[in-house]
């Protein structure tokens, strides 16, 4: 066998431990903000493996933020549409990427993959690395939602609390220098009047600014899509998928009728 040989076949062979190794994740941005739905994508390619193929796409028509009981309900159609395309695009997992994790039941029950919410995976992950956690969110209205959710994942008892900076979801990206300094703000009061041991950033908006607050205020500061991607990984490769059994079993087919027709199993 000579030197030419034994190099192809140590290189295919690496190449193809690669392209099994490769995972496939599908991101989705619920709002239809373009500039959002980049930020999100740059984040997880931050993070993501090498391997990893993180496609980061959003709904054609829906609203541009969602910070509203009517934009959630709104948003999670586009979400269950991109999970049927990130499905058929042969996504090994699915994220949904906005803080109010919209959908994120029914896509569960739709997806053939793991689907991850990235404000469950930010829970989880602050219960990980501190007794106490605080979330920092943009919209007051968006309080009583993280709220309903902290309860919902059990993650309540270690939250200190949910503080809003009254910025909406579009403002954030305007000036980020003010958006970065009202953030750090409001961390420094939650540190020092709640006694709290990380923060929890409440909006993928905010994704962009996680590592410089980690650094300035000493703590963690946990952005969701960031720890998502890691989780997702880590279930592909572990070939662990969502259970078939109780309220996430496939639906019995049912004649969908409209604009709904495409979500039907």
């Amino acid at each position: 066998m000579t030197i030419h040989t034994i190099l192809f076949t140590i290189v295919f062979n690496y190449l193809s431990l690669l392209l099994r190794c490769a995972v496939k994740i599908n991101i989705i941005n619920p709002n239809t903000s373009a500039n959002m739905t980049r930020q999100i994508k740059q984040a997880a390619q931050q993070w993501a493996q090498t391997t990893t193929d993180i496609r980061c796409v959003s709904p054609d028509a829906g609203t541009p933020s969602v910070e509203t009981c009517q934009d959630e309900a709104i948003a999670a159609i586009g979400v269950m549409e991109q999970i049927r395309a990130g499905d058929h695009a042969g996504a090994d997992a699915h994220i949904v990427a906005c803080f109010g994790d919209p959908g994120l039941d029914a896509a569960r029950e739709l997806a053939s993959v793991p689907v991850l919410g990235i404000a469950q995976a930010a829970f989880q992950t602050a219960q990980m690395l501190a007794s106490r956690f605080a979330v920092i969110t943009t919209v007051p209205k968006a309080t009583t939602f993280t709220r309903h959710l902290l309860r919902k994942y059990g993650a309540d008892a270690q939250c200190a609390g949910v503080w809003a900076v009254n910025m909406p979801v579009l403002a954030l990206e305007e000036d980020t220098e003010h958006t970065f300094q009202t953030l750090r703000t409001q961390a420094l009061i939650c540190i020092d009047k709640e006694d709290v041991d990380a923060v929890v950033l409440g909006c993928a908006g905010m994704t962009d600014l996680a590592d410089r607050l980690a650094q300035d205020l000493g703590i963690p500061v946990i952005d969701g899509v960031s720890v998502a991607v890691g989780m997702a990984e880590m279930l592909v490769q572990r070939r662990l998928r969502t259970s078939t059994r109780g309220i996430y079993a496939p639906v019995a087919p049912k004649p969908y009728s409209g604009w709904s027709a495409p979500l039907a199993g």
